[in-house]
């Protein structure tokens, strides 16, 4: 049970993802569902792409002692970059395109029920992915998921954000069955501590989900303060192709000139001056070189009870 826990924020995007235009109906419901266990949510929409950071920043120095996120990756990645480093705890309803951690905490996609496994939760303490790059503000950008850097990056940054909202992960599928015809592939080094390698394709996970039905780093772990890095370096369209059919049958491990390893730091590095692009939670920040590394005890997170 979240003892203690009386003023709670529930930080939503309006216009993300399916089931938009019930979502304020739905969050009304959840908020009755959180007063019954004595916690009074207040509802925030956001008011554009970066808001929720500043949003989720006053909620701390307001001293807000919950913020609920509700909407997709890039939602729940600006609230984490409100809230990281704080001790105001994060808890998330389902919303947006893809909504990875909502996946990793097997909560349903359905707003009162998800609002009613939160209210039975508990609190825990975890490590944070940082992104550093010149291209970023301020340098640094935290993720909680998933990061990368290849062809999903150049996806990610390809993807606008109207197309995004008309037609949700349908863009996703579109733009990446667009980039599997006109993407080059262009090799970059990817370096860590334990391996060193010449890749097309970095995944460096903090979960098991990956975005959709995919799942890729399926030996990461949120309570654990290390990623899984998935790393491909085959430079062939045609082997992607069939690489991506063993992804959707779960059979990741097999994939012929594929490696996956742990660490806590990992520096992606161009090669021949191509211009090759990265991603945090699904969110473009710009273009290699980028380093990720592991920022423990950064953020408590409300894990929900498990039924």
């Amino acid at each position: 049970m979240l003892t203690g826990i009386r003023d709670a924020v529930i930080i939503y995007n309006p216009t993300s993802g399916r089931g938009r235009h019930q979502r304020r109906t739905q969050l009304e419901r959840a908020q009755s569902i959180l007063k019954q266990a004595g916690i009074l949510a207040e509802l925030e929409a956001t008011t554009g792409p970066g808001s929720a950071t500043e949003q989720a920043r006053n909620a701390v120095a307001d001293g807000r002692q919950l913020v609920i996120a509700c909407g997709g990756d890039g939602t729940i990645n600006e609230i984490v970059n409100g809230l990281a480093g704080s001790q105001v705890p994060l808890a998330v309803l389902p919303g947006g395109t893809a909504n990875v951690l909502v996946k990793e905490l097997s909560l349903p996609w359905d707003i009162p029920r998800a609002a009613d496994r939160l209210a039975r939760g508990t609190l825990r303490r975890i490590a944070l992915g940082m992104a550093f790059s010149p291209e970023l503000p301020g340098g640094r950008r935290y993720f909680i998921c998933t990061a990368g850097a290849g062809p999903d990056g150049k996806l990610v940054n390809a993807v606008d954000v109207e197309t995004k909202r008309r037609l949700g992960i349908l863009a996703y599928w579109m733009e990446g069955f667009r980039q599997m015809v006109v993407y080059s592939f262009p090799a970059f080094q990817v370096v860590t501590a334990e391996q060193q390698h010449t890749a097309t394709l970095v995944v460096v996970g903090r979960t098991k989900h990956y975005g959709g039905p995919v799942m890729i780093t399926t030996e990461a772990d949120l309570f654990e303060d290390r990623f899984e890095v998935f790393v491909s370096t085959t430079q062939q369209r045609w082997r992607y192709a069939m690489d991506m059919v063993k992804l959707l049958c779960g059979r990741q491990r097999t994939i012929a000139g594929a490696f996956f390893w742990k660490t806590t730091s990992v520096r992606c590095e161009p090669i021949a001056g191509e211009d090759i692009w990265a991603q945090v939670d699904g969110e473009p920040i710009g273009k290699l070189p980028v380093e990720f590394q592991i920022v423990q005890d950064a953020l408590t997170l409300v894990v929900p009870s498990k039924n």
